[in-house]
């Protein structure tokens, strides 16, 4: 199916194509300078928070209770969590990879409806703080640190509260022509994340038999993990192919262009 970009759709889709040529080009700048790659980790760790976010999320939904979640330095994420029956494990495991996919394609039918840029930072903000509280810093202590290392503990409160407050920052503080932008570059960096993460996992998947979301999938169903991370490839696929068409569909109302020019 062809798709066209839709008349009032083209201030957002200015702001997703700069967000996504300026992520790509660090990605490949970073293949050559290992420093650069500094620049994008908080937005690593970001990604980090809402993928391990999804599996909190899916833990609560499900009725069960999270032990304790942690963020890694190296951008790598856990939560331990206690639940019960065959199709709460399916939801949780699939919550992480599909969870960070549907952030971002949620963070492009945002802008494309012409919602607050600044409240959606806002939110972001909102999301990780909680996480951090709940889950990164309560949570563990209620649990007697079980599973958990003090300095695990201490980089997620840490790198938790440093990002809710850089996003809470930028919603308040920042122009409007640069919070549209980072909500786009946010929105970008989770769906590339997202990528490449199921990269590394099908890579994981296939040489290694070390512990991973799949494995989690193919102990509970019996269904090798590698078919696993080709279902959440595909759907991740499709998540994102909605959100592309959302930019082909002709609102019957125009988007309120003043949130994409700057008021000054």
């Amino acid at each position: 199916m062809r798709y066209t970009i839709a008349e009032d759709a083209r201030p957002q889709v200015k702001l997703l194509l700069a967000a996504t040529l300026l992520s790509l080009g660090l990605w490949i700048i970073s293949l050559f300078v290992p420093l650069t790659s500094y620049i994008v980790y908080p937005l690593q760790l970001f990604a980090t928070f809402i993928h391990e976010g999804g599996h909190a999320l899916a833990t609560i939904l499900t009725g069960n209770s999270v032990q304790s979640l942690t963020v890694s330095p190296d951008g790598s994420g856990m939560v331990w969590s206690r639940s019960t029956g065959w199709f709460s494990q399916l939801f949780i495991s699939s919550a992480g990879y599909l969870g960070t996919t549907a952030f971002g394609v949620g963070l492009l039918a945002w802008m494309r409806y012409g919602r607050s840029s600044r409240l959606a930072l806002f939110l972001c903000a909102g999301f990780v703080g909680v996480l951090t509280i709940l889950f990164g810093f309560l949570a563990p202590i209620w649990n007697l640190l079980e599973n958990v290392t003090i300095g695990s503990m201490f980089f997620t409160i840490l790198s938790g509260t440093l990002l809710t407050a850089a996003l809470a920052a930028i919603a308040y503080f920042a122009n409007l022509k640069w919070v549209n932008f980072a909500l786009a570059f946010l929105a970008v960096q989770s769906l590339l994340n997202a990528i490449f993460s199921l990269r590394d996992l099908f890579l994981v998947s296939t040489f290694t038999s070390g512990h991973s979301d799949a494995a989690n999938m193919a102990a509970a169903t019996g269904i090798p993990s590698i078919i696993w991370v080709f279902i959440w490839i595909g759907l991740s696929i499709v998540f994102i192919s909605i959100g592309m068409r959302v930019y082909a569909v002709t609102r019957k109302t125009n988007v309120d262009d003043s949130l994409f020019v700057d008021p000054k």
